[in-house]
């Protein structure tokens, strides 16, 4: 089987293709095609991929290439992690916002906005490509912003989208490990869209047992969430909550912290990656150790904006991984018809009352040689519900603002995003996203 993975010079493609490394499966993925706008970056990660796959008798064969209709051809399944408007975009959709006393992130809020508006045409042009070049593949996004991109691509190429995301998966398995319980035996009851849900239930051999870790403050304390939002929080909302709502929950905090360091996240990453890149471009031969200590770095400085100063991740939180799993789990349960469960990004269908069928949710859902499908979700009400319904039609005036080139509903996308306050603010928001980011501004030429 052949997979073709686009984004193919990023950074995270190696920890894809371990996974593929320990699939000894007859039936499993035998050829990657990597697909990237860079020849640097293809080449860089080539000589990581070289490395890893040294010592295994029958790697998959890897070849790279810049040509989007040649990378399709043939492929059985597309993982799609692309950055329209690269680390260059991203630092903008930060600051711009940031600038304006607003939260600049790259999901979250008007900074999510206006990566998704940049990324919304190329994901559609990517899709009706996939159709016609590749129709019987299965389509895996990660993508960021992961929902909204998936509902777009959705338009397209229908249920055989699919969006993932590790951070329900850590949470459960955080949840999990608190409790002193094996992850793999409990089943997460988490409800949402990307970036943007709870934890409701964990279920251990028929029984609930999320209300011991919440009713526990210090059993709380030892969680990432806990620290995160405070158990006093966490019991008046009666679920574990997503880290991303940090940003909706503590969102002054937020802003406050990521304005007083001395770059933002995207910057950060920005001249971490030119470094790494240069680095092997002068010494391929030690791309790997190069990758490693630039990933240990990365993963050590994830939302750093959320912890104390001096606080650390949790050693086990940066090992666990998580979306690279997920992908091969999801291909193995489609190729072969290996029946499993994950939590996935797929189309509502009336699972989750409130919400539009065709919109995009994260849910739990059952996968087989047919697909995924949504399982029955723990309901969302009163202000959970309120907030992803008013996230949602924000989504969605975002993916029409960049169907149709149109201002006016780009407009109304930030001015109705709960973090943003004022309809002048986000004109002024929708203007200098177009000022500093050319990839965005082509959207409405």
């Amino acid at each position: 089987m052949r997979l073709t993975l686009l984004g193919g010079g990023g950074f995270r493609v190696p920890l894809v293709h371990s996974a593929l490394l320990r699939d000894t499966h007859d039936r499993r993925i035998d050829e990657v095609v990597l697909h990237d706008v860079s020849e640097t970056r293809l080449a860089a990660v080539e000589h990581i991929l070289r490395r890893q796959a040294a010592g295994h008798s029958e790697p998959p064969r890897v070849r790279t290439t810049t040509d989007l209709d040649a990378a399709l051809d043939g492929a059985d399944f597309v993982f799609s992690a692309i950055r329209v408007g690269g680390l260059e975009g991203r630092t903008a959709d930060e600051r711009v916002a940031l600038d304006l006393g607003v939260l600049g992130q790259e999901t979250t809020g008007p900074g999510g906005l206006a990566y998704g508006l940049r990324t919304v045409p190329v994901a559609l042009d990517v899709a009706e490509r996939v159709r016609r070049r590749a129709p019987a593949a299965w389509v895996i996004n990660f993508t960021n912003p992961a929902g909204m991109i998936t509902q777009a691509m959705q338009t397209v190429l229908g249920d055989r989208v699919m969006g993932i995301c590790d951070s329900p998966i850590g949470l459960g398995r955080r949840a999990a490990h608190a409790l002193g319980i094996d992850s793999a035996a409990t089943h997460f009851g988490y409800s949402g869209i990307n970036h943007l849900g709870w934890l409701h239930r964990l279920e251990h051999h028929g029984d609930d047992v999320l209300p011991q870790l919440i009713a526990d403050p210090d059993l709380l304390l030892t969680l990432e969430e806990g620290r995160l939002f405070g158990p006093d929080w966490i019991a008046s909302v009666g679920a574990l909550p997503n880290e991303y709502l940090y940003y909706y929950y503590f969102t002054r905090d937020a802003v406050a912290a990521i304005k007083g360091s001395a770059e933002t996240r995207g910057e950060y990453l920005l001249r971490s990656q030119a470094d790494f890149y240069a680095e092997v471009a002068a010494a391929p031969d030690r791309a790997y150790d190069l990758w490693t200590a630039t990933r240990r770095a990365r993963d050590e400085t994830y939302m750093a904006e959320a912890r104390e100063e001096g606080e650390e991740r949790d050693a086990d939180d940066i090992a666990g991984g998580g979306y690279e799993g997920v992908a091969l789990a999801l291909m193995a349960a489609i190729a072969r018809n290996e029946r499993a469960g994950m939590l996935l990004n797929v189309r509502n269908r009336g699972v989750l009352a409130g919400l539009p069928d065709d919109a995009v949710v994260e849910v739990p859902c059952t996968v087989d040689a047919s697909g995924p499908r949504p399982l029955a979700a723990e309901p969302l009400t009163g202000p959970s519900l309120g907030l992803v319904q008013q996230v949602k039609a924000v989504e969605e005036l975002t993916i029409g603002a960049a169907r149709e080139g149109s201002e006016s509903l780009a407009l109304q996308a930030l001015s109705l995003h709960p973090l943003v306050d004022s309809v002048t603010t986000a004109r002024t928001l929708l203007q200098g996203y177009r000022d500093r980011i050319p990839t965005l501004d082509a959207v409405f030429r």
